[in-house]
Formats: structure tokens, sequence, C-alpha cells
């Protein structure tokens, strides 16, 4: 789950971490009384989205007045953001961030911590060269991105902040503030199960101050039972509708964008089926991983959310039944075209079955002998992949 801005920079906070002072804004007239609170010479005015490159895009604007505020405000709020991370439809801006400016800066760094599955251990990546081109550091100068792997057991070690502070060229007096900040990072990166922990810039400021001037936080998702201040704070307005819909179905749906959908059982496979719709020359229209409990009336909404809003152009079923049984998928397709069809007969697009595994012959019985058209059996994962991929061309 992600949250904005002004929502991790509070949790930061709490945590001890050196955020500027700000208030999250929902109007125009909002922000000016925002702005009036901080009583500071130079305030920016801070779109709030869920993606990063807003101050590429535009949204992020350097105001030395009232009037400056209500100016970039009024330009950002109901805007629609294009970044290299939304893609090009965007997002729609619905709140700001007022927020008193860091005029001066001598320098900007990068800061994150974030899980390495690799080595079942936490890492804390930084650089001094932080700032807007941090990936394109990442991809050009990759020396320039240090690394420090944390213990989980031991957590993040004095040593390590302090090593970590002098590798990335503090000056002298700041190193003390900034392993401090990064231990408080660590501890917000624990304490709130976060999978990233972001601080892009962390300034110092010509009087020697550490700042994080901007701040993202990413939340596992299988964790937030623990943490209901955090689920609070989830907008559904950033969130994809289906996504939504998916995840209180009990359902793993990612958009991909493409036009073949794809529904699965374990994300080993959905990847797999994935790269095997590519391969064939098909654009994925979606990662769906219906899990190990795939009921008929859970696989008829998995049906009814690929095919939402007609992105779907044909449907790839592919599933190897362990936990999961054949003939229960089988007759959620079934349900599925009652569902869709009115008269239960049909699909709207094109649906290439590949089943293999508990009751599998049950399942293809099901499908073969069922009225319902458009529903194409296919012996192998290779096979269905072409053929799905080859029908959904056709019908374009």
């Amino acid at each position: 789950m992600n949250i904005h801005e002004y929502q991790s920079k509070a949790i930061l906070k709490s945590y001890g971490v050196n955020v500027p002072n700000g208030f999250p804004a929902f109007s125009v007239d909002e922000a000016v009384e925002k702005a009036k609170e901080l009583n500071t010479p130079v305030m920016v005015v801070k779109a709030q989205i869920h993606a990063g490159g807003r101050g590429k895009a535009g949204g992020v604007k350097l105001a030395k007045s009232l009037d400056e505020v209500k100016t970039y405000a009024t330009e950002l709020l109901g805007k629609t953001l294009v970044t290299h991370q939304t893609g090009p439809a965007g997002k729609k801006v619905g709140r700001l961030l007022i927020e008193e400016g860091c005029p001066n800066i001598k320098h900007e760094y990068y800061l994150s911590f974030v899980i390495d599955r690799a080595t079942a251990s936490v890492v804390m990546m930084g650089s001094e060269e932080g700032g807007m081109d941090i990936e394109q550091v990442a991809a050009t100068k990759p020396d320039k991105i240090i690394k420090e792997y944390i213990d989980p057991v031991i957590g993040l070690a004095p040593f390590q902040a302090s090593r970590m502070a002098y590798a990335m060229n503090f000056p002298q007096a700041a190193i003390r503030q900034a392993s401090a900040l990064m231990t408080c990072l660590y501890n917000a990166f624990i304490g709130k199960d976060c999978s990233l922990a972001e601080i892009n810039p962390l300034v110092v400021t010509e009087d020697d101050k550490v700042i994080a001037l901007d701040a993202k936080l990413k939340f596992d998702d299988s964790a937030l039972f623990r943490h209901s201040d955090v689920e609070a704070m989830r907008d559904e307005t950033e969130e994809d509708p289906k996504e939504r819909r998916a995840a209180k179905a009990g359902l793993n749906y990612v958009n991909l964008g493409g036009d073949v959908a794809c529904m699965v059982n374990g994300a080993g496979l959905a990847m797999a089926t994935v790269d095997i719709i590519k391969h064939y020359g098909g654009e994925p229209a979606n990662f769906l991983d219906v899990g190990g409990d795939s009921s008929p009336e859970k696989i008829a909404e998995a049906f009814q959310i690929m095919l939402d809003g007609g992105q779907a152009k044909g449907i790839f079923v592919n599933i190897f039944g362990g936990i999961n049984r054949c003939d229960l998928v089988a007759k959620g397709i079934l349900e599925a075209a009652k569902i869709i069809s009115p008269d239960g007969k049909s699909l709207p697009v094109p649906v290439v079955v590949r089943l293999e595994g508990t009751n599998v012959e049950e399942g293809r019985r099901i499908l073969q002998e069922s009225p319902v058209a458009n529903v194409i059996m296919a012996p192998t994962m290779e096979g269905g992949a072409e053929e799905i991929v080859k029908r959904v061309k056709a019908a374009a």
C-alpha cells in the first residue's frame, strides 16, 4: 500500500526524522490558510499523487507570497500530472502539501531501505547524487549507489550508519545527524512493516542541518492488520478500481495495460504466463492470481473484473491445480457466462483454457460439454498462449 508524501512525513516525524513543517490542503482556500499558518518567506506547493517525478512534471512550485500560493494551488488542484511513473494516463491531483521552503540547501542526497530477498536482509542504499535524476544515476553510475546489508535480527548497527554517512560524503559537521536520521528511518521501516522507505532528496543546509525534503513509504499489505493507523491513510482514488475490487474478493490483480487477460493460480505461473503471451506477440492485460481456493463464485468474479471496461479482448485461463480443483475452475467459467451474458451461453471474448492437475478430467469434461460458446480447450500452456494471441489479433 502507498500513501501520500505528507502522510509519510508525519510518520517519519513521529520516529524522529527531521522534516519541514507542512500541512495538507484539499482546496485553494485551505492552501492559502495553511500558508498563512506557516508564516515563512518561501513556501512549496506540492501536488500529492502516488507517483514519483512530480517536480519534472510541474507538480512542485516555489511560492514567495500568498498570492503565488493561491495561483499555484488553483493550477494544480484538478490537474492531471503525467510522470514517468504514472503512465500516459497520468493521475489527477486531489490534494496538496503546503510546506515551508528550504532555500539554503548545500547538497542533495538519496537514502532508502528496501528488502533484499536474495540475501534475506534489509538493505540501506545511499548516494551523494540524490535528487530528480536518481534513476539515471543508478543506471549510468552504479558505483555511486552505496549499500549496507542489515541483519534483521541485529538491526542497523551504529557503525553501519556512520560508515554510510562517511561513504555518502556528508560534511563532518553533519555526520552525527545523518547517522541518527538513518537509524530513525530504519526504525520507521521496521516498526511500520514497510517494503520501501525512501528519502529523495535528503539535504544538508548551509548551516549543516540534515532534513528530509521528500519522503515515500510503501507498506506490506499482508501486515496492515497490525497497523490500523496506516490502513486509515489509504487513498482509494489513487488505486486502480479493478485492483481494489479484486483485493476485496481475495484475488491478486495488477493491471498491465494490454488486451490479453490472464487468469492463473500462483504468482510464479502468473509471471510465466505473462512472459509466454509476450513471447507469442501478445500484450498481457493483467496479472491475476486466484490463489488456492478457487470456488466457482470467485472464478466468476475474476472474469467480471477482467472483462470490466472492455480492455480485455481475450482471456487465457492457465490453471495447474494442486490445492485448486480444475472442476471448480470450470464451473466458475460457466457461472461467469451466466452472469455476464443474457442467455448464459456465451462470453464476449474468446477464452482459451489450459487445465492440469487435481480433477483435471472432470474439469475438461464440464467445459467440453457446456453450451457456452467462445471457450476453447488447449492441451498445453504454450499452445494456449499461442492460440489466444492469434484470436485476439484476428479480432483486432
